[in-house]
């Protein structure tokens, strides 16, 4: 049943003529800024997953509590919040590779700050969110920065290309860090290692090192640095973009949809609790359970880079985010860790096209000059569903189990499809990607960027 819903999913992906030069598939990969932010990138997100299997499993030792783990994902989760509209307004004000190469370097002082912490004996569980809160500060800055850079590394005519092969090193990093971290943590955990290179500690050293690489790789990144104008920090500036999403139905329900939906069916908080008492594995299990989706992401954004979606773009984001729900509940009820991270992987690839569509929507819909403070939103609800929904799933497992809350959570991710497909016509009509621009949104909306009203 789950493979048809996964066929169902990938009906609008139309296959490429044979004679097509293969060379197009790899177009962004012939832009040498575009390269070098990829290994930047692949560093530090290893890095950072490095770093999630490592803190999860620690503080799931220390506590044997679920709702600990959702705190885990709060205390990234609340600076996002907090800091959008200056991180979005830094994204527009200050050249965004300058911006990428201080968060990495934000993020080698975390780990080293994780490392002293354990380093010291049994550590804070207090001090370890401390950390994670400021995780989240560098996180809020470093993921504007990092999405809005990419129309400056490729010309217009590659930039889906771009995205789906960014999206793609993105995963292929989110498959080794976990796996790799998870690998570390369990076999440096024997005595066979030294204390500052054993179990948490043995990761949070590999993964400072990692994001020590990304800072000086991100130097050498030379983007095309558009004019744009130097608007002072004001209210109306710093929430330019919250406005211009609002006028946009089509961005606004595409991001919203992410937000509901991850929001209800996200399982991965809970992975720590699944691979050590319902699928009864160690270090090394909960590394392959995080890494399940990373495979399947990466498989999907590959084919998507070869062969683009064609059609209408709003009932495939729609069916990919109702396999993610309808995956969600096959996890949450499977008792066997083949089935499980088969669930996983194919989540993950339902997930990808919702990524890639949404990514390319709000970036070439939106003006340089406002590209920021616009990603800085769309992190918001990513962030959202993501980290807040770790902390909801945290809280869901604490008072009706974690089975249950699995369960629960997908079932609603599939209700919120229904609704926003009634909610927005706009979406579930949308058409080919890359007919829709800022300038055919804002004929829509009757808004312009910058908040005017067109003349009727």
């Amino acid at each position: 049943m789950f493979l048809r819903a996964f066929a169902g999913i990938c009906v609008t992906l139309e296959r490429m003529p044979a004679t097509a030069d293969a060379r197009a598939g790899r177009a962004a990969f012939t832009h040498p800024g575009f390269v070098l932010f990829q290994v930047a990138r692949f560093l530090i997100v290893s890095a950072v997953e490095m770093q999630a299997v490592a803190v999860g499993w620690q503080v799931y030792e220390i506590t044997k509590r679920p709702l600990d783990l959702g705190y885990v994902g709060l205390a990234q989760f609340l600076p996002g919040i907090l800091l959008f509209p200056i991180s979005g307004h830094a994204s527009d004000r200050f050249e965004r590779s300058k911006v990428l190469s201080a968060c990495y370097a934000g993020y080698a002082v975390c780990f080293s700050a994780l490392l002293i912490l354990t380093e010291r004996g049994a550590p804070s569980i207090r001090a370890i969110y401390v950390v994670l809160v400021l995780v989240g500060v560098v996180r809020s800055f470093n993921s504007t920065a990092s999405r809005s850079i990419l129309p400056q590394l490729v010309p217009t005519e590659h930039f889906p290309n771009a995205v789906a092969w960014n999206a793609s090193i993105f995963q292929a990093a989110t498959i080794l860090g976990p796996s790799f971290g998870g690998l570390v943590y369990a076999a440096t955990s024997r005595t066979l290692f030294p204390p500052w290179f054993n179990g948490p500690s043995a990761v949070y050293v590999i993964a400072t090192v990692t994001a020590i690489g990304a800072t000086v790789s991100s130097f050498r990144i030379k983007p095309e640095v558009k004019a744009r104008p130097r608007e002072p920090l004001t209210m109306k500036t710093v929430f330019a973009g919250l406005h211009y999403i609002w006028n946009r139905k089509l961005i606004l329900g595409a991001i919203s949809l992410d937000l509901f939906a991850v929001l209800l069916g996200g399982a991965v908080a809970l992975l720590p609790v699944y691979a050590r008492e319902i699928l009864h594995t160690g270090p090394w299990g909960l590394g392959l359970l995080r890494t399940a989706p990373g495979v399947g992401a990466a498989a999907m954004a590959v084919s998507l880079a070869h062969r683009p979606l064609r059609g209408k773009s709003g009932k495939a984001l729609l069916w990919a985010v109702a396999g993610f729900g309808v995956f969600t509940i096959i996890f949450g009820l499977s008792r066997n860790l083949f089935l499980s991270l088969l669930a996983l992987f194919l989540l993950g690839a339902s997930d990808m096209i919702s990524v890639i569509i949404r990514a390319t929507l709000t970036q070439l819909a939106t003006p340089d000059e406002m590209r920021g403070r616009v990603t800085a939103v769309d992190m918001i609800f990513i962030g959202t569903s993501n980290e807040f929904g770790q902390f909801e799933s945290g809280v869901t497992a604490q008072w009706f189990g974690t089975v249950p809350a699995v369960v629960l959570g997908g079932v609603g991710t599939l209700i919120v499809i229904a609704l926003w497909a009634w909610w927005f016509p706009e979406l579930r009509d949308a058409g080919e990607l890359h007919s829709i621009t800022a300038a055919t949104l804002e004929n829509a909306s009757g808004v312009t960027a910058n908040g005017e009203t067109l003349p009727s």
